[in-house]
């Protein structure tokens, strides 16, 4: 029998969604119902065009009995109701119309519009389906979620329970009835009011057996957009602080603002307490990182030493819409002690922030404000530096003797940049007018510092500037011929610089003054040539051959001529921004190579190179770029490092090549004018496969920007021994000094829904200790536990 029409008793019955009885969560168990015997989600046909629309309800039965003096309706016999895209089936289906309650029996199975299915044995609900009862219910949810209970209990809008549950998100069936991962617990209470899920005798089972129960428990509802709780804890093991438990709590201030705290209980050190504070405004927004401790030093090893003191850290920034154009921003990043992130394991502190991005161990405060349309740009800024890194090491004892001055790093304030450009074209070319200036103030002088240290310098006052600049750039683009692209170019430049520094009585008495200024012009101007050649091949892809110049005809070559510091014959002129400059692929054809202001490449130059490329519909190809540069004189005002003093400079040579799918390598290198041999060289390879990945990296230069060499390997991969095992290895090795900077092995497992790595480290890196800083090995065995849908929780042991 059929019946369609409106019906009060389907529409309260079938506006419930999933969510009602899987109180959207996540966990439970002690289930008597096993996930096993969870049926799959049925398959529904179209419903029948019957015209009612979304108040009609379509409902058929074997049987269909009305006792109209009891007011009761009863569907018998595969009943099957739809209504509003939601099917309702049973064996049987009991509707009291005075009270509007409703009772299901026998195979009770509920299908939303999204797919989702809910099971009963038996199923009660009241008029509004405010309260209602489920004996043997069980639901498949989004992402391959299952969960089954005893009982699920709906005592009010607000509260609802179910009763030994066990929920899992990995594949159950009959050749696998235990779970990968699941979580059972007596009781799961879900309150809609407060927003959160109370867990009472949750156990966590791996494979069926239990690793972790927890005897009272909550969390925020998942359903709700943001709610106050407790969040995953973290567990790890260390020698120098021993036992360390983080439990974080999330209390939601309004809407738009929340706090993260997070005590660090440690068994050997002092607690120390986390905050991060967020808010959104309706124009930005502002986040704030603190912590604190109030504890002596340690070392690695856990010795404890010195006086015990407040050690604490800020890492906040916030960024905010003026209106269209303009916008203003800052970053506070600064730390008691240089190494309290390494010793209290705190993540994600050298990020970006702000305009300027902060360095490894260096933190970068900024208040800055830009404005930007179509046509220009400008930015306001104000930048501070507090330097973290080891300084004054000595190689044959790992030793060192101090921590980077960070008096010795300018306070850079107002830096100010600006560019424009017109509409309209400006003698067939485009035109680019560019503004720059900034002050810089430093407390101590950099020359008494790292990898200076003029003991005449130690503690003097350090070098104050101030520079502006400004600059023209104009260009144009032509194609003649049978492709010959032509571009000619043209620049002018001005800047004026006022420099103040300590003079000591030796340089004082060779002519140099405390204050200085200088004032010069240059200019450059010139032609870029290109010309390539295309063939095409019979099977597809490409072979495209770039014959490449530039020449370049202007001023000299220029410095700002102020020493500012002395050490014996040895003179030092001024240099803030320029001083790590390199020669490579990517200014081979820039007419200025220099980075900064304060040097300028200048000269009567010629800039030559080709780049040919190959490619192949499969992804196969690779391509080269051979280039260098000519002058016609030395020039010594470039570094000698870089290869661009002589009349013909270093040969620069850059290439990419994919012989294979899952196979891409890279080289970038720099070598010598006569004798070819290598000055600098960075190389690497990335592979992969259905079973292995890995990559190597590989980068040597004789003399870098700080006068030292560098040689580094670095290698990690991953190898899939069986199906669900893999091994993972990852290596960094310093090749001048000849030792292993880190080192790291581990084993993988993983399948549908977990994923457990266990590793082991070691990490060289230098720690305070009583007799001063040292470099100590930090050895660690990790183990990380990833559940599909919970998230991970990360456990180590040093």
């Amino acid at each position: 029998m059929t019946e369609s029409r409106p019906s009060a008793a389907c529409r309260v019955l079938l506006l419930s969604s999933a969510a009602s009885w899987a109180l959207a969560c996540a966990g439970a168990a002690h289930a008597q119902q096993s996930l096993v015997s969870i049926p799959p989600t049925p398959v529904i046909s179209a419903a029948p065009s019957d015209g009612l629309g979304d108040e009609g309800y379509y409902l058929e039965s074997d049987l269909l009995v009305r006792d109209d003096r009891n007011q009761i309706m009863t569907a018998t016999g595969s009943v099957e109701a739809r209504y509003q895209g939601r099917t309702l089936r049973a064996d049987k289906v009991v509707y009291d119309d005075k009270t509007g309650a409703v009772t299901a029996d026998g195979h009770v199975q509920l299908i939303n519009p999204d797919g989702t299915a809910e099971f009963a044995d038996h199923l009660e609900a009241d008029k509004d389906f405010k309260a209602g009862f489920a004996r043997n219910f069980a639901a498949r949810l989004d992402q391959n979620m299952k969960v089954a209970s005893a009982t699920a209990v709906r005592r009010n809008a607000n509260i609802q329970e179910l009763n030994k549950a066990i929920y899992t998100p990995c594949e159950v069936c009959a050749e696998k009835p235990k779970p990968t991962w699941s979580v059972s617990a007596d009781k799961i209470v879900q309150d809609k009011q407060r927003q959160m899920i109370y867990y009472k005798n949750a156990v966590i089972h791996l494979w069926g057996a239990p690793v972790l129960y927890m005897p009272l428990f909550w969390h925020p509802d998942p359903q709700a957009k943001r709610s106050s709780g407790f969040l995953a804890p973290k567990i790890d093991f260390s020698k120098g602080r021993g036992i360390s438990y983080q439990q974080p709590y999330l209390y939601v201030i309004s809407p738009s603002s929340d706090v993260v705290l997070t005590p660090q209980i440690n068994s050997q050190v002092n607690p120390f307490l986390n905050v991060n504070y967020r808010k959104r405004f309706y124009s930005g927004m502002l986040e704030a990182r603190g912590g604190f401790t109030y504890d002596k030093e340690f070392d690695i090893k856990g010795d404890r030493f010195g006086e015990a003191t407040l050690r604490s850290y800020i890492l906040a920034h916030g960024k905010f819409d003026i209106d269209q154009h303009w916008k203003w921003g800052f970053s506070a990043e600064r730390v008691s002690d240089a190494l309290l992130f390494d010793k209290y394991k705190i993540n994600d502190v050298y990020q970006q922030r702000g305009l300027f991005t902060s360095d490894d161990h260096r933190l970068v405060s900024q208040l800055y404000t830009t404005r930007q349309d179509a046509r220009s740009w400008l930015s306001v800024s104000a930048v501070s530096v507090q330097g973290l890194r080891v300084v004054g090491i000595n190689a044959t004892t790992n030793s060192a003797n101090a921590f980077e001055n960070s008096g010795a790093f300018p306070l850079i304030g107002p830096l100010v940049e600006a560019r424009w450009e017109p509409n309209s074209p400006v003698l067939g070319g485009r035109l680019r007018l560019q503004g720059s200036g900034v002050v810089l103030n430093r407390s101590e002088s950099q020359y008494g510092e790292a990898p200076y240290f003029l003991p005449g310098y130690k503690g003097e006052n350090g070098v104050d500037s101030s520079r502006a600049s400004f600059k023209a750039d104009w260009r144009a683009s032509r194609i003649i011929g049978p492709g010959l692209k032509i571009s000619p170019f043209a620049q002018a430049r001005g800047d004026a610089y006022s420099i103040k520094t300590f003079v000591t009585p030796a340089a004082a008495a060779l002519g140099d003054d405390a204050k200085e200024t200088y004032t010069r012009t240059l200019g450059v101007g010139g032609v870029d040539f290109s010309l390539p050649f295309y063939k095409p091949l019979t099977n597809g892809g490409s072979i495209v051959l770039e014959p490449l110049a530039q020449v370049a005809v202007g001023s000299d070559s220029s410095r700002v001529p102020v020493v500012v510091a002395r050490n014996g014959a040895t003179s030092y002129l001024y240099n803030e921004d320029s001083a790590t400059l390199e020669f490579d692929e990517t200014n081979l054809f820039q007419a200025n190579k220099s980075p900064g202001f304060d040097l300028y490449e200048g000269g009567q130059r010629l800039n030559v190179g080709g780049r040919a490329t190959y490619s192949r519909p499969d992804g196969r190809g690779g391509s080269i770029l051979v280039g260098r540069s000519f002058r016609t004189k030395f020039d010594p005002l470039l570094p000698a490092r870089t290869g661009l003093q002589s009349k013909s400079s270093d040969w620069i040579v850059a290439a990419t090549v994919t012989p294979i799918r899952g196979v891409n390598a890279f080289v970038r290198t720099r070598l010598d004018a006569q004798t070819q041999e290598i000055h600098r060289i960075e190389t690497g390879l990335d592979a992969y496969t259905t079973r292995a990945s890995g990559s190597i990296r590989y980068l040597k230069d004789e003399l870098d920007s700080n006068g030292a060499r560098q040689e580094n390997f670095e290698a990690r991969g991953e190898l899939k021994l069986t199906k669900r095992f893999s091994l993972t290895t990852f290596g960094q090795r310093d090749m001048v000094q000849d030792v292993w900077r880190r080192r790291d092995v581990g084993v993988a497992y993983q399948d549908d829904c977990i994923r457990i790595d266990v590793i082991y480290q070691q990490e060289d890196r230098y720690a305070s200790t009583a007799s001063g800083l040292r470099l100590q090995p930090d050895r660690t065995i990790v183990f990380r536990l990833t559940l599909a849908t919970l998230g991970d929780t990360g456990y180590s042991s040093n």
